[in-house]
Parts: C-alpha cells; sequence; structure tokens
C-alpha cells in the first residue's frame, strides 16, 4: 500500500509500470541530497543506459520499465526513483491509475505490486523508489503525482529542464496581434548569401530593416535553400501564410543503428533574449502558438522524424526570430545520421513549401537547422543554417542560436 515498504530479495530487478493508456517511464538517481549528479542520471527512452540503471521500452504486451542491478549502483547514490507520464501530454491520470510490478530481473517472479490511490489532475507522478538503508536495498510504493507532467519531476530532482517564459510571453493571447506600428529593435533582413555569416560572439541587438530587391519569395512554388540561403513565405507581395509547419529529419548512416535525436525551436525578441523553447518535454508554448508533435513522430508522407507547427499570427508581437536546432540527448555524432533535411509545409495543404537538405554532417551532437526571422514590415523570411554545435539538449543550444540571428 502507498508508503509501505519491503526488503528488496533480490539484486537485480525490472520495475514495470502499466495503464490502461500508453505511458513514458523513467529513473532518476538520487543522492542523499535527493537530487542527480549530473543530467546523465536521468534514465529514460532518450538516455537509455544509467550506471546500474536500464530503460527497457516497451513492446507488445511487454510494458516499460526501468531494471535496477543494485551492485552497479555507484556509492554515492541513496536511492533510484521509478516516474511515470502519459504519453499524451494532454491527458491526466483520472481514471487511469497504473501498476507497478517488480520483478526479480533473472527468474521473472514478481515480487511486488502496487497501484496508487484514485488519482484527478496528475499527468506524471513517481510510483515506487528503490533505496539503500544501510548494507540492505528496500523498496518503497510512493505514489506522488504532479501536475505539471514529466518536466515538474525532473525539475525536482535536480534535471536541467528549460526556464518557464516571462510572465508577458505566457500571458500573450493565441489570437494575431495588432500589427505594432513600430515593433522594438526590427530584426534584420537575413541576406541570400550562399554561406553563413560568421556568428559574433556577443551579437548586438538586431537592427531595423526592409525587405530585399530581388529577394526569393514563394510565388514560384517550392524553394530549394542551400546553406546561407533565404526565402520570404509572400506571394504576390503579402504573407501567404497563417500557420506553418516545420518538420525535421533523419536517417541512420549505419545499418541496425537506431539514432534518436531531438527536435526542438528556440524563440528570441530583438536582443536575441530567449522569451521560450518548445522540444519534447514542453510541447506547447505562447498558449499553443507553437505546438510540438512530441518524440520521434514520422509525419503524412514526407517521412519527417518529428514537426513543430507555429501559427505565426498568434505569436507574441516580442517574438522576432525562431531558430530550429536538432540535438542528440544520448550523445551521438551526426556523423552517424545521413540525409538530414527540414521543410517548410502548409498545414492546411500539407503542401511543402521550402526545403533544406544538409549536405554535410559533422562530429558534433547538436545542429541549428533554419531560423525564421520577423522583418520590420511583418513579414517572415526563413534562411538555411546547418550550423553544428557541440550540445547534447537544446538548452545548450540557446547561446549559439541567438549568434546566429
Amino acid at each position: 500500500m502507498q508508503g509501505g515498504n519491503a526488503s528488496l530479495g533480490s539484486a537485480r530487478v525490472v520495475v514495470e509500470v502499466t495503464a490502461p493508456k500508453r505511458l513514458d517511464v523513467s529513473g532518476l538517481l538520487l543522492t542523499a541530497a535527493g537530487k542527480v549528479r549530473s543530467d546523465a542520471d536521468f534514465v529514460f527512452f532518450n538516455a537509455p543506459q544509467g550506471p546500474g540503471v536500464t530503460h527497457r521500452p516497451g513492446s507488445g504486451a511487454t510494458p516499460d520499465a526501468i531494471a535496477v542491478d543494485t551492485a552497479a549502483v555507484p556509492g554515492e547514490i541513496s536511492r533510484i526513483v521509478v516516474t511515470a507520464s502519459l504519453d499524451d501530454q494532454r491527458a491526466t491520470f483520472a481514471g487511469t491509475e497504473p501498476t507497478a510490478t517488480v520483478r526479480d530481473a533473472d527468474t521473472g517472479r514478481e515480487l511486488f505490486t502496487f497501484t496508487p490511490p484514485r488519482l484527478t489532475r496528475e499527468t506524471a507522478l513517481v510510483v515506487v523508489e528503490v533505496y539503500r538503508r544501510g548494507a540492505e536495498w528496500k523498496v518503497r510504493a510512493v505514489g506522488q503525482g504532479y501536475a505539471d507532467g514529466l518536466a515538474g519531476i525532473a525539475t525536482d530532482f535536480g534535471v536541467s529542464v528549460e526556464d518557464a517564459p516571462p510572465a508577458a510571453a505566457t500571458a500573450a493571447a493565441p489570437q494575431a496581434p495588432a500589427a505594432p506600428a513600430a515593433p522594438p529593435s526590427a530584426p534584420p533582413v537575413p541576406a541570400a548569401a550562399p554561406q553563413a555569416p560568421a556568428a559574433p560572439s556577443s551579437p548586438p541587438p538586431m537592427p531595423s530593416g526592409s525587405p530585399a530587391v530581388g529577394k526569393i519569395t514563394l510565388d514560384k512554388g517550392r524553394v530549394n535553400l542551400v546553406k546561407g540561403g533565404s526565402v520570404s513565405l509572400e506571394k504576390a507581395g503579402r504573407p501567404c501564410l497563417a500557420s506553418v509547419r516545420m518538420g525535421l529529419g533523419w536517417e541512420p548512416a549505419g545499418r541496425g543503428r537506431n539514432i534518436d535525436l531531438d527536435a526542438s525551436v528556440i524563440a528570441f525578441d530583438a536582443k536575441r533574449e530567449k522569451l521560450d523553447t518548445a522540444w519534447f518535454m514542453k510541447l506547447s508554448v505562447f498558449n499553443g502558438a507553437i505546438a510540438h508533435s512530441g518524440d520521434n513522430l514520422t509525419g503524412k508522407g514526407g517521412g519527417d522524424d518529428e514537426s513543430i507547427t507555429v501559427h505565426l499570427g498568434g505569436l507574441p508581437p516580442e517574438v522576432c526570430g525562431l531558430v530550429f536546432v536538432v540535438n542528440s540527448f544520448s550523445g551521438q555524432k551526426f556523423t552517424d545520421i545521413k540525409n538530414a533535411y527540414c521543410r517548410l509545409v502548409d498545414p492546411s495543404t500539407e503542401e511543402e513549401l521550402v526545403r533544406f537538405d544538409l549536405a554535410q554532417s559533422e562530429p558534433h551532437t547538436g545542429v541549428a537547422m533554419c531560423k525564421l526571422v520577423r522583418q520590420f514590415s511583418g513579414e517572415w523570411v526563413m534562411t538555411a543554417l546547418g550550423e553544428y554545435v557541440d550540445a547534447k539538449t537544446a538548452r545548450s543550444m540557446v547561446k549559439p542560436a541567438a549568434a546566429m540571428l
């Protein structure tokens, strides 16, 4: 029952968590202070290996699980908490109480089960914990719920999760804002040069500008960009899109190797200050004006691995630039992938409008694929970047991405 504990009785166990709805199960290795030592102590579907702790993905009738080999857990780790969050981040655990089953990893024998009491608005919870008591390992039924999803649990235990956006940005309504007469320090016009400019170490505020003469637009149909090339999202001299979807895709370079990458978008103001980030642990920002498809989703027809929809008219007026990035949380290099691309799609027609194929792979863990910049006139311009960075998460991409605006 909730709060109950017992001797583990086995050196190697598997904690399975099942529910009527699809779950994501994670494990966090905590010190006596109740915190992870680093983000590497967060074991989940994108980072399945930790010292003595492994994530086992669900398959068919086999549920998501966390395996613990107590003999391999570092001495400074005092407990491993097993968490569960709903795959559908809009849903709650109301009427969907999960059940944890602790099994002997070698024999499959069931040791303990625990179903938390009735839940309501929780979207994630700590289900059980495996912990040290002197030389002994024990298990405790926890059932502590969180209303802010897996990100809330991760933050509580010291994992670096994106900061909350400023109050002004969060409060912005999703309706199209009135066009300001003169937006603050309006962004520059990205040049349609064949090479991206060198990123300044300390970028100045974005200067004001106006659309370039002879600019590329969508008047003639789909545009294929090269690195550093730009296109205005206009037809016949007027903005033609209320919403766009950025699809990002890639393939493993080696046969049989799984490459799990994460696509994100970072929003900046006119001074290149970050406003918010949409990524797999925070799928919606600016009251839904930017919506992430979720981790490792395949799009229609084009084979997109992940996609991000932006309702341009619903963005707060202070949003001047969006940088779309891809990262390898597990540390695999981009030399392990091929055929990486980003493409801009009209979500109302599924028409592909702009495409950028990444020509080269480099041995880094992050890449800025492209940017969307709002011009003084209100139009949006997309520029292909293709700039590699050593960064495993979108959080580590903020400074280099700001320098690319």
